[in-house]
């Protein structure tokens, strides 16, 4: 009796996924593996999908509402258009589908590393009056948490309102008893799907992997780094910890904000008073800045466009600096044509890894990216955790995004681009310095490799879609 229940239900909830599939899938590739994967592996084919597999920018299974119309509509002006030069379609596309326009009032500061970052990051929380916003996938316990505990403390007694998301995975480790003292002060803090009974396999798959904070709407922060201890003492295993954040004073900070305001009332359902939008006109006053926001909700993978559109558009070099460069097909093919058409195309990558099939994963594209021309730096200090692209002397991003499916599908990031001369040349020079400490990677000897490595290169690929 029970067998036949069970075969009868697992043939429905099968053919349930299958229709789903023919309806939804995202790729014919993915369809068909996923077919395969639930007709042929009993049951566990079926939690592979529930848990990894399903189009979540088609199903939208959060069903976000957002609760406010970021930006209206811009008419581009002759004078913007001739100033904006080539990436006058990258500012549309962005603006399109994420509703913010490029601002030119704002003041940038880079940071190189963890301790210019928390420097900065604790004299803007220090001057705030009315608001504090933070939001982080990585939270951990330790000294930065307990400075900031503190500061709080004091904010929040002179009538600072602060708000707080930490990712449900990605700060998993930090206690309840850090959490309850936040409560306890004042400290209105939601995690971005923690782990519940009954909605494990529809959101395990889908973090929010930004860092964001913002301070009365004035001051922004983004980039790569976290709040963990590792920026300013390293890592036991991996030594230093290399990475960039971004300083934004400006309206793009105020858009920074509106990102943030988006993602608390998904976690809280509270809509946030906005703060007014400042003209938006390009004046040439301050850098031009534009924020790109992602997310699997979205109907369109925006970070992934907005690198799309600025590798399709380097003319001179292309330089990318990140941890996990995973390409896709499209991708792949758009970097190697890059390079084939004579382009410079560079990338920098850790030589150390923080997981060891993630480094195998990233390893498996290097042969085909050799073989087209694209030069491939390994940085040896440390780790390296940056998620930086500069073309032309003219254009940056700089943010959370890796290169990668889930950066691009699955994850909720935040970039900001920047159109401006001397920041682009800024970040070419240290790419330049680090590349001087770098080994280079040639074609003829990376052929040579052991047939292990390549061996554990096959391996990593094969899980290249869900990594």
């Amino acid at each position: 009796m029970w067998p036949t229940i069970f075969i009868a239900a697992y043939v429905l909830i099968a053919l349930m996924i299958v229709i789903s599939l023919l309806l939804h899938g995202a790729k014919p590739s993915k369809t068909l593996a996923w077919l395969l994967a639930i007709f042929t592996i009993p049951v566990g084919g079926i939690l592979l999908y529930l848990l990894l597999g399903r189009n979540r920018r088609k199903q939208k299974l959060l069903k976000l509402g957002k609760p406010l119309s970021i930006a209206q509509p811009k008419v581009y002006t002759p004078e913007e258009i001739s100033t904006a030069n080539s990436y006058i379609k990258l500012q549309k596309l962005v603006h399109t589908n994420c509703g913010f326009p490029v601002t030119d009032d704002n003041e940038l500061y880079l940071l190189k590393n963890g301790k210019m970052t928390f420097d900065a990051i604790f004299e803007a929380l220090n001057g705030a009056q009315k608001r504090i916003h933070i939001q982080y996938y990585i939270f951990e316990d330790g000294e930065l948490a307990e400075r900031l505990l503190q500061l709080f403390t004091k904010k929040i007694a002179h009538g600072v309102k602060i708000r707080m998301i930490y990712d449900g995975v990605g700060s998993f480790s930090l206690s309840k008893k850090y959490l309850k003292n936040l409560l306890e002060i004042g400290v209105d803090v939601y995690p971005f799907l923690p782990f519940k009974f009954g909605r494990f396999l529809r959101s395990i798959n889908y973090r929010n992997h930004r860092k964001i904070i913002t301070v009365d709407g004035r001051i922004g922060f983004t980039g790569g780094i976290n709040i963990s201890d590792k920026y300013l003492k390293g890592d036991p295993t991996l030594g230093n910890w290399n990475d960039m954040h971004l300083r934004i004073k400006g309206t793009a900070a105020m858009h920074l904000d509106y990102v943030f305001t988006t993602d608390w009332y998904l976690v809280s359902q509270e809509k946030i008073a906005l703060l007014p939008l400042a003209n938006t006109l390009l004046n040439g006053k301050g850098k031009r800045v534009q924020i790109v926001s992602s997310g699997p909700d979205d109907d369109f993978p925006s970070v992934k466009q907005a690198y799309f559109s600025i590798i399709n558009t380097a003319s001179e070099y292309l330089y990318i600096t990140n941890p996990y460069i995973i390409p896709n097909a499209p991708m792949l093919q758009a970097l190697q044509t890059l390079a084939l058409s004579g382009v410079d195309v560079r990338i920098m990558i850790s030589e150390k890894t923080d997981s060891t099939i993630v480094g195998w994963c990233v390893r498996s594209y290097f042969e085909a990216f050799l073989r087209a021309g694209v030069k491939i730096y390994l940085f040896p200090d440390g780790f390296l955790h940056s998620k930086i692209m500069i073309s032309d002397d003219a254009i940056v991003s700089i943010g959370t995004a890796n290169l990668d499916d889930r950066s691009f599908d699955q994850n909720y990031e935040v970039n900001a681009i920047v159109y401006d001369k001397a920041f682009a040349k800024l970040l070419k020079d240290d790419f330049l310095q680090d590349s001087e400490i770098c080994s280079v990677l040639t074609y003829a000897e990376y052929l040579k490799r052991p047939w292990p490595d390549k061996l554990k290169e096959g391996f990593g690929k094969v899980f290249s879609p869900v990594l």
